[in-house]
């Protein structure tokens, strides 16, 4: 990694040098705009409206315009502002961690300490850590006043850059405000089903399927050429669609359900209606194995065949 600042972190007396980096990066292919008919490339020209020429960018300038007049900004401009000399990351507050809402992070930067001794970076790392608290801090950043959470993630602090409070749009959505009940019955579907989905997060166990698919369908042009059929590559039936029957929300809940709990629960709250059913019925022995083969018939055909490739894979 490649440090994009230099700074210290100030608290009272306290100074801690450090180095900037940015924490995340994109993993997306990168794709350009060419012309479909001969695959000429798209490209866009910084041209000025007055004279016609096409402008270097080290040549460009900023400007305001209030309508009537504009008022040019050079970079020396910018650069001579107060905020954006200074090279302290300001602590405002120590707040408690939860009380920051999580819709207002941004981006994310690690520090690494900037002396020949780290040990003031390893004392506020442990004075985080002890109190539980999240240090609110407030710097300039290339041309922008920034307002920061800083905060521990392991043996590193890290600097994640915050909204202000009117980047934050009010959710005022006229649907939320009509009166709704939930049953007792839905709320513990709901329960039951977040109990059988319950676990750690561990994000190295999701991809992103979107860009997986484009590397594979790039791939397969590069290997074959342009006439590669997209529903071919990844192996999907003519007219076969993605989309489903719209259900009512205890039958959502109740598939979802019995789905995630699988042939193996028998003492599950939908295995139980089923033993009531086929008791009902006067024939308890048979009638449960009939309920679990019911939903195969109605299932359409290529169900079993995913099943056979999740637990394939």
């Amino acid at each position: 990694m490649r440090s994009i600042w230099k700074g210290a972190i100030t608290f009272g007396l306290v100074n801690v040098p450090v180095k900037v980096y940015s924490a995340t990066e994109d993993h997306d292919i990168a794709l350009h705009q060419v012309h479909d008919a001969d695959g000429g490339r798209i490209r866009y020209q910084r041209r000025c409206e007055i004279d016609g020429k096409i402008i270097e960018y080290q040549n460009i300038a900023r400007a305001y315009d209030d309508g009537e007049r504009t008022v040019i900004l050079t970079k020396d401009d910018l650069a001579s502002l107060p905020e954006e000399k200074s090279r302290e990351i300001e602590v405002v507050e120590f707040v408690p961690s939860e009380q920051i809402d999580p819709i207002m992070f941004d981006k994310s930067y690690y520090l690494e300490p900037d002396s020949k001794s780290p040990k003031a970076y390893a004392l506020l790392r442990k004075t985080l850590e002890t109190t539980d608290r999240t240090a609110v801090v407030h710097f300039a950043l290339r041309q922008k006043t920034r307002l920061a959470a800083l905060r521990v993630r392991g043996d590193v602090l890290v600097l994640q850059t915050l909204l202000w409070g009117d980047e934050v749009r009010e959710a005022a959505f006229p649907a939320l405000d009509e009166p709704t009940r939930v049953s007792s019955q839905e709320l513990d579907m709901a329960m039951s089903l977040v109990d059988q989905f319950a676990g750690d997060f561990e994000p190295e166990k999701f991809t992103d399927d979107y860009q997986e698919q484009l590397r594979t369908l790039i791939d397969a042009k590069l290997a074959q050429g342009d006439s590669v059929d997209t529903d071919e590559t990844f192996g999907r039936e003519p007219g076969e669609s993605d989309g489903g029957e719209v259900l009512d929300l205890m039958e959502a809940l109740r598939r979802s359900v019995d789905k995630s709990r699988g042939s193996s629960s028998a003492s599950s709250s939908s295995s139980r209606s089923a033993s009531k059913k086929a008791d009902a019925d006067g024939d308890s022995d048979e009638k449960p194995a009939a309920a679990k083969k019911a939903p195969a018939k109605k299932a359409p055909a290529k169900k079993p065949a995913a099943k056979k490739a999740s637990k394939a894979s």
